[in-house]
């Protein structure tokens, strides 16, 4: 928190500073409306009276003008550190590799940066608005009534020390059901996430009433969660209520014998009453501020376990001697997500520059998993990966990743115009480029039939383009990056054979240079790659040309056949 404390502290204590005065004007008006009682009223002295008031009238006017600024640094100060806290913190989700994204639910993340923020957000207001002008203004209180007589000051301390006890409870009892309650927000976040986005889906098989019951469940266990965590914080309230009232009623009863037997004054009745009110406000405060700091520690616990993740991948040094991607050689690399199976068994092979190398294997072979070592998505479990000889573990993510394009197998589009999602590759290319890497992917036919062209307006996710469509828009988004290296990672599995024809007769054309790997699962997309690397259960089945691995290798023999019949093997 360092951080924050250098940027704010100085708004934060000009907040404070505000708030004493105001809760220093605020203890000042018992005492001068008891000496009005027992002089002015008491002696029918209008001018002491008026003279008083106006003495009143004036400290009430500062304590307004505490109170204002009061409001006014600690909104925001508070909204400002706010919006620093969730920016550092969505900073440091995005310097997560994947692995260490995986530990954590999507929706949880999401709940992190919004609710637990505020959370905090809100505490830090109180903090400045309130929580430290109740112990000033509950000690300043006791002082006082403690001047004013010291033996019944001693129904205050019993008062005090019972609440205390009470809200250390509170506390002790509250935290376990507020991190509880974070935990289910969490889930129906996760819930909502899900359905929003496979909506199709459920709509599709009629699973409509299926997600309803499902949302229902977890909204049903948040709302249980919710309502017992109010009803233990709710039960000390009146306790507190019932400690500081018994206390005023004491200070009434004992204090009118003292009147009675002329020890003390009306006036200092009604003064010590005033404080003992007082008291009990900043006491409510207390326990009201004591609340929010349960909720804001629960909340901050699990911001702070986003903090205190360590990157599972090491950051890579400077990026020195990656001038062009050169050859890619993989040495006995292994890689799993977790301890108990490896994706990726001793795979072991070299791609040349400019060339074009196919990978093709079954569904859950590790295909997908082996290329995404190269931009370091996730770092070998055992093995190497090395560039022109250099192990990229020491290359700057960065630098290693502005030389390789990657079309996903799950094509996403961002909301925004065609022109914008194709412009994510390099924000500085110029229409001609766009429109050129375009062609190249086989684009820029489809999208010169809207009326608005490029500028066309997406929906999310690009709803309103075919599967094949948004494809090969990813594909130009990859293209106009101008890559050295270009993964298409099973990215044609929605365009026909004639227009992915065209793509990979296009791709040639468009770079002489480029370094091109193609995941696919079909056959036809690897057959007239450089040469064809086949995976099964995460292992090398074979490497070479498509006929060397229909004489070799009996499982690409099985896939060609599987796909092309033994017609095509003829």
């Amino acid at each position: 928190m360092r951080k924050y404390v250098d940027r704010y502290w100085k708004g934060f204590s000009l907040a404070i500073i505000c708030l004493t005065v105001e809760a220093l004007c605020d203890l000042m008006q018992p005492t001068i409306m008891s000496s009005i009682v027992d002089v002015g009223v008491a002696y029918r002295d209008i001018n002491y009276i008026v003279k008083k008031g106006l003495v009143m009238l004036g400290i009430t006017a500062v304590g307004a003008i505490g109170a204002s600024g009061r409001n006014i640094l600690s909104g925001t100060v508070s909204q400002n550190f706010s919006a620093d806290l969730r920016e550092d913190l969505f900073r440091k989700v995005q310097s997560f590799s994947f692995k260490s994204i995986d530990k954590f639910e999507r929706s949880s993340l999401i709940t992190r940066l919004t609710n637990d923020v505020t959370q905090i957000q809100n505490f830090v207001n109180s903090l400045m608005r309130i929580a430290v002008k109740a112990p000033i203004l509950c000690v300043g209180s006791i002082i006082m009534a403690s001047r004013l007589n010291l033996r019944l000051s001693v129904i205050i301390f019993i008062a005090i020390s019972v609440v205390g006890v009470l809200i250390f409870l509170n506390m002790h009892i509250g935290y376990p059901y507020f991190m509880r309650v974070q935990q289910a927000l969490d889930k129906v976040n996760s819930v909502m996430r899900e359905y929003l986005s496979g909506v199709r889906v459920v709509k599709a098989f009629n699973r409509s009433d299926y997600e309803n019951k499902r949302f229902e469940g977890f909204n049903e266990e948040l709302g249980n969660l919710s309502t017992r965590a109010m009803q233990v914080m709710s039960i000390f309230s009146p306790g507190i209520n019932f400690a500081i009232n018994a206390g005023i009623v004491s200070v009434l009863w004992i204090g009118g014998i003292y009147v009675s037997r002329g020890t003390m004054k009306v006036g200092q009745i009604i003064a010590f009453t005033n404080y003992m009110t007082q008291i009990l406000y900043s006491i409510m405060i207390i326990s009201s501020v004591f609340n929010t700091f349960v909720k804001s520690k629960a909340s901050a616990s699990r911001i702070s376990e986003v903090f205190e993740e360590e990157n599972s991948s090491s950051p890579g040094g400077s990026g020195l001697g990656l001038d062009k991607i050169g050859e890619i050689r993989f040495e006995n690399v292994s890689f799993a997500y977790d301890d108990n199976h490896r994706v990726v068994q001793n795979v072991s092979f070299t791609c040349t520059p400019g060339e074009t190398l196919g990978i093709i294997g079954s569904t859950g072979s590790g295909k997908s998993t082996l290329v995404s070592l190269i931009p370091r998505f996730y770092d070998p479990t055992c093995g190497t990966i090395r560039i022109d000889g250099l192990d990229i573990r020491y290359m700057d993510k960065k630098v290693l990743r502005d030389k390789i394009a990657l079309v996903p197998q799950k094509t996403l589009l961002f909301t925004g115009s065609i022109l914008e999602n194709i412009k994510w590759g390099d924000e500085n290319a110029s229409l001609e480029e766009i429109e050129e890497a375009a062609r190249a992917a086989e684009a820029d036919g489809f999208i010169s039939e809207f009326p608005e062209k490029y500028d066309t307006k997406l929906g999310q996710g690009g709803v309103n383009l075919s599967g094949g469509q948004k494809q090969r828009i990813s594909i130009a988004r990859a293209l106009v990056k101008k890559p050295e290296l270009l993964i298409l990672d099973d990215c044609t599995s929605a365009v026909d054979a004639s227009t992915e024809s065209r793509i990979r007769k296009k791709l040639g054309k468009y770079s002489d240079h480029l370094t091109c790997i193609v995941i696919a699962q079909k056959i036809a997309s690897v057959m007239s790659a450089d040469r064809i690397i086949v995976m099964e259960n995460g292992k090398l089945a074979g490497m070479g040309k498509h006929r060397e691995l229909m004489k070799d290798c009996q499982v690409y023999r099985d896939i060609f056949l599987s796909q092309v019949g033994r017609r095509g093997k003829s």
